[in-house]
């Protein structure tokens, strides 16, 4: 679905007394998941057992 596609199909979802912040918070939103699944497509991840690891040695 292309951008276009998905920002109409948001619009479509959301209930019409939607203020111009709501829409722009769900805007925001569509924008981090796109970035998300576009670094996971690029690798840029980093993998949850490191995560854990990392965390592990802040919590003690």
């Amino acid at each position: 679905m292309g951008e276009k596609a998905a920002v109409l199909k948001l619009l479509e979802q959301l209930p019409e007394e939607a203020t111009l912040e709501d829409i722009q918070y769900h805007l925001y939103v569509l924008q981090k998941i796109k970035a998300g699944e576009e670094a996971v497509e690029n690798g840029q991840v980093i993998p949850h057992e490191d995560v854990m690891r990392e965390l592990a040695g802040w919590l003690t």
